[in-house]
């Protein structure tokens, strides 16, 4: 049952409880620096809303009724759950951390970029732990971010939501990926991409369309997506002996590069740059283990190996959707 003027507050509990421990209005004034009319007053308040004396005069001391020791427990819980709350959060310390990191990605990002995060992880936190999720049409990344099922989710939409926090990791040119075989393997025209097969991965999110998409309706242009796969890392391996072009980013295009007989060509539609960026919930803006995370994130996109062929962001968060130009981060 609730109480619109709920008579209760900490200042009486703390009064009640020290005078539990003294047995003296004097000593509690002293301890609590209050005065004894202030005790007092304290006192006789407690008595009217509890509807009992709590402490007797008996000779040079106070001795509790019944009531007052069945209630000297349950405020000392109280005062301490309070006490808890109230207290400063303990420092996040990386080397110490047993925390669980969630992070939400898709898998355009070329793997060499998670073995960086997680390297990083290993060496700054040994003892925390991380999820990985992965990203679906079925997986609805906001409410996961919203309620705690995940930390952080890396994404390369054009309009992320603007109600979400925001930092932009890196940026990276868009090029086409074909096999070494495919006759556009040195230079690819615009009638090569606009009239050639292309396998296309299935988007991750039904709410946003892809940059290259996008970008292909504002020209009103279009292509045909001949293979359509659930994956993006399942597209390169299609490539090799066939005549299907894939449009992605260059550090996914040249990380298969190295692994199949595919060759990196320039797109011959200038396609605006790819940026990618974390996005979190504001309730974790203001965590220590949090923000460490995204920081480490950020680390690993100036400094990693993985992408050092990329163009990393240096200015953090902003609220500009990421085809806006540059500006500071979202807040």
């Amino acid at each position: 049952m609730s109480r619109q003027h709920d008579p209760f507050d900490t200042y009486l509990l703390r009064v009640f409880s020290t005078l539990m421990t003294e047995r003296s209005v004097s000593r509690a004034a002293a301890r609590l620096n209050q005065s004894q009319p202030a005790v007092s007053a304290a006192l006789k308040k407690l008595r009217d809303i509890l509807g009992d004396p709590l402490l007797i005069k008996d000779k040079q001391r106070m001795v509790p009724t019944e009531r007052a020791l069945q209630l000297e427990a349950s405020v000392r819980i109280v005062l301490g759950e309070i006490d808890g709350l109230l207290a400063p959060a303990a420092a996040f310390d990386p080397a110490t951390t047993r925390q669980t990191f969630r992070i939400g990605t898709p898998d355009y990002l070329a793997p060499p970029l998670m073995a960086s995060m997680v390297s990083y992880l290993r060496l700054s936190a040994p003892r925390a732990h991380l999820v990985v999720h992965p990203l679906n049409q079925g997986f609805d990344y906001e409410a996961a971010l919203a309620d705690g099922e995940l930390d952080v989710v890396i994404g390369n939409w054009p309009q992320p939501p603007e109600h979400l926090r925001m930092a932009v990791l890196l940026e990276d040119e868009v090029v086409c990926l074909v096999s070494r075989e495919h006759p556009g393997a040195a230079r690819l025209t615009v009638a090569d991409y606009l009239n050639g097969a292309h396998v296309v991965p299935q988007l991750y999110s039904v709410t946003q369309r892809g940059v290259v998409e996008s970008h292909l309706a504002a020209l009103r242009m279009a292509r045909e997506a001949t293979v359509t796969v659930p994956f993006f890392s399942m597209a390169p391996n299609l490539l090799p002996g066939t005549d299907l072009i894939f449009t992605t980013s260059r550090h996914f295009a040249e990380h298969f590069a190295r692994l199949l007989p595919l060759a990196v060509v320039a797109s011959p539609i200038d396609f605006p740059v790819m940026r990618f960026y974390q996005l979190w919930h504001s309730r974790t803006q203001h965590s220590q283990g949090h923000a460490w995370l995204r920081a480490l994130l950020s680390a690993v996109a100036r400094t990693a190996d993985a992408t050092q062929a990329l163009r990393p962001v240096r200015g953090g968060v902003r609220r500009a959707p990421p085809m806006a130009p540059r500006t500071p981060a979202r807040r």
